[in-house]
């Protein structure tokens, strides 16, 4: 990958430590994504292992199947420029939280959408 190390994608639960088993299709995805937003994306979470996902109290199995990642989004322009990135290499899904400063994408299988976490 050009713009990521898979390292980056990591759970964060510290006690896992496997390599995260992200899907292929995700990250040709948000590699082509960051190039389009050029912008840099500092993943907040990628992979998480069941554990992590249930204590940071997900329902979700996105994040566990590493169909999905939390970008961190400091400011209003480079969020901008990466909700322009997401969508244009093909994301239908973002959740976006204003409050906490990420943009989540995923490719799991449901409808077109984007919603707010806060």
């Amino acid at each position: 990958m050009k713009y990521f190390s898979i390292t980056e994608f990591k759970c964060h639960c510290g006690k896992c430590g496997n390599d995260p088993p992200m899907n292929r299709k995700f990250l040709d995805m948000i590699e082509m994504a960051r190039g389009i937003s050029d912008v840099t994306y500092n993943v907040e979470s990628g992979y998480r292992c069941p554990a992590h996902n249930e204590a940071v109290g997900s329902t979700s199995t996105n994040h566990t199947r590493g169909l999905a990642a939390d970008i961190i989004t400091l400011d209003s322009q480079t969020r901008g420029k990466i909700l322009k990135g997401l969508y244009k290499a093909g994301f239908i899904r973002v959740g976006i939280s204003f409050k906490r400063g990420f943009v989540h994408c995923d490719i799991n299988d449901g409808p077109e959408s984007c919603w707010d976490y806060d």
